[in-house]
């Protein structure tokens, strides 16, 4: 068995609010077979911020913080490793396959790049600058010492990092365009985990190319200005062109055997070092399709 330190999950404010906590977690972290949290439950293993332990109908009520412990066992070997393509004393930078969560998630423990980056280089402190989509492959910066993840975290929440994706997408219909910047707000959408285009002031800003196409197939890059959560995928169905294996977006379906993963690609990672003033510039080795 794989045991690792207790994790938790926030419970947001939502307009639609699951009538429980296990109805959210449920939802929440779909990958999880419900038996497995349901025996949780049963065991005790789930406890709340507020002293209580969790039981089956305990109701959902945002601001609480849920505690669990993940066990996975017998966990198989994952199909593809991370790959490490930069490091130095401060940071770590890898290449995520597509379907490997980027720190550990439901089934996915040792089958997260955290951890996998863990065993590999024995740097018991690795933690990521930013996010990546379980679903997105692609570049992942690492800070390696805890006293300077704040100073790359900012580079990001700053809009001084250059981020460039490639994704491919069904062109159904003809394009009156070829290139697209969006800017627009996303907020929470229905049911919960999905996002949306509202009306407000602009969060979320993207630039959209389409560099290719032929059978009906396009290849587009992506240059996000902003990191709203689905920025690009949400974008991405707007123009018509929904990523190519995205169970979200336009709308929501059941994955399949023989599903492709998500076609969207981390390509490029590039900023000025903040420690050391040297230009940073770093792109993945994968391809779609």
């Amino acid at each position: 068995m794989t045991q690792i330190r207790p994790s938790k999950v926030y419970l947001p404010k939502f307009d639609n609010a699951p009538a429980t906590i296990l109805e959210y977690l449920l939802a929440r972290f779909s990958q999880v077979n419900e038996t497995i949290w349901r025996d949780r439950v049963s065991r005790g293993k789930i406890t709340l911020s507020d002293g209580r332990v969790m039981e089956e109908h305990t109701p959902y009520v945002h601001g609480i913080t849920v505690f669990y412990r993940r066990e996975v066992l017998s966990e198989p070997e994952p199909v593809e490793e991370p790959q490490i393509i930069y490091r130095d004393e401060d940071i770590l930078v890898a290449d995520k396959p597509h379907g490997m969560p980027v720190t550990p998630s439901g089934e996915h423990v040792e089958r997260s790049v955290l951890i996998r980056l863990q065993r590999m280089t024995s740097l018991p402190d690795l933690d990521p600058v930013h996010r990546l989509d379980r679903e997105t492959a692609g570049l992942v910066l690492f800070s390696i010492k805890p006293g300077v993840r704040g100073r790359y975290h900012r580079l990001f929440a700053e809009g001084q990092v250059e981020r460039e994706y490639f994704a491919m997408a069904r062109v159904g219909r003809p394009l009156n365009a070829v290139h697209w910047r969006l800017e627009n707000r996303i907020e929470r959408g229905e049911p919960w985990y999905r996002q949306r285009i509202v009306e407000g002031a602009v969060n979320a800003i993207t630039e959209i190319e389409l560099i290719g196409a032929q059978s009906g197939m396009g290849r587009f890059r992506l240059l996000p200005k902003t990191g709203k959560k689905h920025q690009l995928r949400v974008h991405m169905a707007s123009i018509g062109c929904p990523i190519l294996g995205d169970p979200f977006y336009p709308v929501v379906s059941e994955r399949r055997d023989g599903d492709p993963p998500l076609q969207l690609l981390a390509k490029r990672l590039a900023f000025i070092d903040p420690l050391t003033g040297k230009e940073q510039d770093f792109i993945s080795a994968r391809s779609l399709g």
